[in-house]
């Protein structure tokens, strides 16, 4: 076989999985609102299977509402507990205890450019 085939095989590979991939992250979501946790842990643990096999990256999107320790699926108040500071999103999984935290980049980025106005160090472009 030749290296384009390959290559192309690939590729198609991998768009399948990122397919599959969105697939049971839907059925993940549909099973933990029902109740079922157990099935929707077992639907992550099979979409981050694939996407480890295939080296496909779970979307940013998906990795809120996994939890890297046990492949349970997050959802705030149930198994997951979710607190706000002044900089970050803090995600406390209740199944295993891992803590997860995601910053409010945007944010941070506008409140140390209101502060460089507040003190006259503003940049001229």
């Amino acid at each position: 076989m030749s290296r384009k085939k390959r290559l192309k095989r690939k590729r198609e590979a991998r768009g399948i999985a990122r397919e599959r991939i969105d697939i049971l992250f839907g059925l993940a979501e549909e099973e933990a609102l029902h109740g079922d946790m157990e099935r929707a842990a077992r639907y992550v643990h099979l979409l981050r299977k694939i996407g480890m096999r295939y080296n496909v990256p779970v979307p940013h999107r998906y990795r809120l509402h996994i939890c890297r320790g046990c492949d349970s699926f997050l959802v705030p108040g149930k198994n997951a507990r979710v607190r706000l500071s002044k900089y970050r999103v803090r995600v406390e999984c209740l199944s295993c205890g891992r803590v997860q935290r995601f910053p409010y980049l945007r944010e941070k980025r506008g409140d140390k450019r209101r502060q460089e106005r507040e003190t006259g160090n503003e940049r001229r472009r």
